[in-house]
């Protein structure tokens, strides 16, 4: 169904003029992009919209679609990314499909051959609708000037409300250069698509009866509880109920890790009581998270005493994973704003020091000589360790993907909301990189990438960028010369079969050097603590390349196709 429109009054303008007109219209200040040939009007009109618009030239198109991804983290607001036709265009694809995953709004606007060449295999001619069809919430092609604000006001709002995601407009060359009347969009009304926002009264009651009878209930929290700024809400639930609460990848930050209720990270690499503990608790609820595979191991062991409650936006993860007693649609802020009066106020001492008892077993097992080794290179984990305990906890962390990652998780600790941004369902090498990039840009904290060795060289050509808009991110590699999980997977499960994991790594310094960045290597434990202030104090950008053992190993570690309670600690 066309969706109701209301306009107000108008002037001449080219398609460009009026893409550039609507982003501004919706307070779109920054755009992460690179020109070609097929949005070359879009770049021109750019050149008279510079006062009003940051444009940051990327050095490849998959890093302005992660930039865009990271900007759009901080600022809980669609990012924005443009590119050309052909290659252009499918160099966005990795970033789209992250932001699908990981439910981050994006905008991806991509030039387009002229309207009259479509189909006929023109020069860089690719179909991006047909491509990004099954990883975009919504996407078209626009062939006519008069009709791009309209899909540009139509993506803003699909991108940014319910379940966020991706969204991509393509525009043919001829459609930007067409001069019509422009007339803005003062509202848009899209009767097909009404995300729910409030929960039903009678599931939150009956949430609340389960959650007030349980002897053993926990709170799984995901990422919509940061997506909704629902992090005050869920600590007072917890407080309340005297409630554990575990919380996801993308979860992690929304409660602070010092707090007594807060028992940690679950999944593969998780902590070992909430995994251990799943299979224990008698009501489990889940708020805006999706059962995803590295959280609930072997699903026909998972949770088998539980009733589960299960939040989320989006209802077509109800039921998708995991079997729901209680399926509530709702914005997470919403449903536990109502949830909350319902609570009864109770002591849960013993359940609660279940979990401690079991941090107790995780910590002198694993974490104790993980953050105070004695002898040996530096370990990822005392440096994540060192790095919290200087920061205190209050940077925004961007980690790649891979053992560093699984490090940062569970050795930063997380101080306040919005604080980890990092690539979850999709598990993108080189995301770190340019996601800090735009999340610097974005943010007036300070923002530290985690990046390993090989991580580091997918996307190491943005430190051009960083140079050249002099953006303060903070940057530290982490480098073992291995592709670090690949070669633990190795180890344990293909008998010690170390197929193409080693790396001859270059001068990393050097490099960082060249593309006028201040860089530094660390191998002595003596110096990590004082080099690691003096990356934090330097003012502009700063590389802190850091020496680590090479076969440091991530435990707890749950083996795939294994239930949550078999995790191995060794």
């Amino acid at each position: 169904m066309k969706p109701h429109i209301s306009r107000s009054a108008a002037r001449i303008l080219s398609g460009s003029q009026i893409l550039l007109e609507t982003l501004i219209s919706l307070d779109v200040d920054t755009i992460f992009g690179y020109p070609g040939g097929a949005i070359m009007p879009i770049y021109d009109a750019l050149y008279d919209y510079s006062d009003r618009i940051r444009h940051i030239l990327v050095r490849h198109e998959q890093g302005a679609s992660h930039a865009a991804e990271g900007w759009a983290r901080v600022r809980n607001k669609p990012g924005v990314c443009f590119a050309t036709s052909g290659p252009g265009a499918t160099n966005l694809v990795t970033g789209i499909a992250d932001a699908m995953m990981d439910s981050i709004p994006l905008i991806c606007i991509t030039g387009q051959v002229s309207s009259h060449l479509l189909g006929s295999d023109a020069f860089q001619e690719v179909d991006v609708i047909g491509i990004t069809t099954p990883i975009t919430k919504w996407n078209c092609q626009v062939t006519r000037a008069s009709d791009i604000a309209e899909a540009v006001a139509k993506a803003y709002h699909i991108a940014g409300t319910g379940r966020p995601g991706p969204v991509l407009i393509d525009i043919t060359k001829d459609a930007q250069f067409e001069k019509v009347e422009y007339k803005p969009i003062t509202k848009i009304h899209l009767p097909g698509y009404q995300p729910v926002l409030t929960a039903n009264t009678r599931q939150i009651e009956i949430a609340a009866k389960l959650i007030n009878e349980a002897r053993r209930p926990l709170i799984l929290a995901g990422h919509g509880v940061l997506i909704s700024h629902a992090s005050s809400e869920l600590i007072r639930m917890s407080e309340i109920g005297s409630i554990p609460v575990a919380v996801t990848l993308h979860g992690l930050s929304s409660m602070p890790a010092t707090h007594p209720n807060y028992v940690g990270w679950l999944g593969m690499h998780g902590n070992y009581a909430p995994n251990m503990l799943t299979n224990k608790a008698d009501v489990i609820c889940a708020i805006g998270m999706r059962f995803d595979d590295r959280v609930t191991g072997r699903l026909k062991d998972y949770a088998p005493h539980a009733k589960i409650i299960h939040i989320d936006i989006d209802p077509a993860e109800l039921h998708k994973n995991v079997k729901t007693t209680v399926p509530i649609v709702a914005d997470a802020k919403n449903a536990l704003t109502a949830l909350i009066p319902l609570i009864n106020k109770v002591e849960r001492i013993g359940w609660l020091g279940e979990f401690h008892a079991h941090y107790k077993i995780e910590y002198d097992t694993v974490i104790k000589n993980e953050i105070k080794p004695t002898s040996g290179k530096i370990k990822m984990a005392e440096l994540m360790h060192a790095l919290s305990s200087i920061t205190d906890g209050d940077a925004v962390i961007v980690p790649d993907v891979g053992q560093h990652q699984m490090k940062t998780c569970r050795y930063y600790a997380f101080n306040q909301p919005d604080s980890l941004i990092t690539s979850g369902g999709m598990g993108t090498m080189g995301f770190a990189l340019p996601a800090a990039m735009g999340a610097q840009v974005a943010s007036d904290r300070q923002v530290i990438a985690i990046i390993g060795d090989g991580c580091f060289q997918m996307t190491i050509q943005e430190l051009g960028t960083i140079d050249q808009e002099k953006i303060p991110v903070k940057i530290m590699i982490l480098n073992n010369n291995h592709l670090g999980m690949v070669r633990q997977w190795q180890e344990l499960f293909f008998d010690k079969r170390y197929s193409f994991t080693h790396l001859h790594n270059p001068d990393f310094v050097t490099i960082c050097k060249g593309y006028g960045i201040q860089a530094k290597r660390v191998e002595k434990r003596s110096d990590l603590k004082k080099s690691i202030q003096n990356m934090l104090s330097h003012k502009g950008p700063y590389v802190l390349e850091v020496v680590c053992e090479h076969f440091e190993n991530v435990f707890p570690m749950i083996p795939t196709g294994a239930s949550v309670d078999e995790v191995r600690l060794k």
